[in-house]
């Protein structure tokens, strides 16, 4: 007669049958940050609950994908499996990506809500939208340089723009950026061409309040361009809050793609509200005009990425004249409290 295993024997089980995540992605150790993020979209798509309904083992592969790039595709995460496996990484949170367009309409208000009262949601690109992309049947619309166009956009749908750039635009750098009046929020997305016609997805920023507009914008200038992650390390913080501070630079990462070539590039405005559609202004520049600014930035940037530096070594000057200062504030209510014995 078979034994029940209790809750921790089955959570070890579990943790015993895990797969090598480079393994699960099919990529190396060596394998770039670009390279991951491509075989993860690949195997998402392939594993989609929405293309495989009422097969279980689909939607366990499409788990394992998941929980392997979220893993791989965090620098600290990778660095800490890298050395230590599954064990480095076990008590960090595995957030998984939500596919809003494949959640019935009580989970979306469940994720809704827990959005509503601050907790983060993670979402993904509907596996619908990314299939017509894929097989080239989706609606193109021209965006001309300079010029500012306002649509909406349905939820979980998305509206395709071309955008051409000439080799003196490629030189100078070239920006596309996407705001919302009404603070809706959406993703914004860059396709890489691919030679049967269709496009696959290769960049995607998510909108961020910015004042008083949701905005979200790719920098394609020819030297990196950083973008500040802000909840990076909000597990961290959480944990100590000195790290709060220390940490606050940590999510300062280089954007992926720094520049263009001449030619035509498709990028789309993904629609990732809750329930209703986004509304949202479009616009494409070329950067020929604004070389004090782009200057500017480059400075900024290096003064930043110098200050995080210097924030990497002050902590640990800090930390360890704090241990001091606490093994000297312990001593001395030790030898306190022997005077007053």
């Amino acid at each position: 007669m078979p034994t029940n295993r209790s809750k921790s024997e089955k959570h070890e089980a579990t943790k015993q049958l895990r797969r090598d995540p480079y393994e699960v992605l099919g990529v190396t150790r060596n394998s770039t940050d670009q390279e991951i993020k491509s075989a993860y979209r690949k195997m998402a798509l392939k594993y989609h609950p929405d293309k495989n309904a009422n097969d279980p083992k689909a939607a366990d592969m499409f788990k394992e994908v998941t929980f392997s790039y979220n893993i791989l595709s965090d620098p600290d995460k990778r660095r800490q499996y890298d050395t230590a496996g599954f064990q480095a990484v076990e008590s960090e949170s595995q957030d998984l990506e939500l596919d809003l367009s494949s959640l019935g309409a009580v989970n979306t208000m469940f994720a809704a809500l827990f959005s509503k009262l601050g907790v983060p949601i993670k979402t993904t690109v509907s596996a619908t939208v990314l299939e017509e992309a894929l097989n080239g049947v989706v609606t193109i619309r021209p965006l001309p340089l300079g010029q500012a166009i306002t649509k909406k956009v349905e939820k979980q749908c998305a509206h395709f723009y071309a955008v051409t750039i000439t080799e003196a635009d490629a030189r100078a750098g070239f920006v596309c950026q996407v705001q919302s009046s009404d603070k809706s929020k959406f993703k914004l997305l860059y396709f890489d061409q691919e030679e049967t016609g269709g496009l696959s997805l290769c960049l995607q920023e998510d909108s961020a309040k910015t004042g008083k507009v949701t905005s979200a914008g790719m920098y394609f200038l020819g030297f990196p361009v950083y973008r500040l992650d802000q909840t990076l390390n909000s597990m961290a913080a959480a944990k100590d809050p000195d790290a709060a501070f220390f940490k606050k630079l940590d999510g300062f990462q280089p954007c992926e793609l720094t520049e263009l070539k001449a030619g035509t590039h498709v990028f789309a405005v993904y629609g990732d509200n809750f329930f209703k559609s986004a509304s949202y202004t479009i616009e494409a520049l070329s950067c020929g005009p604004f070389t004090e600014e782009k200057e500017n930035l480059r400075a900024v940037e290096a003064q930043i990425l110098t200050k995080r530096v210097e924030l990497s070594k002050f902590e640990t000057e800090y930390r360890e004249v704090l241990a001091q200062f606490t093994e000297m504030t312990s001593r001395y209510t030790q030898e306190m409290q022997e005077a007053e014995e």
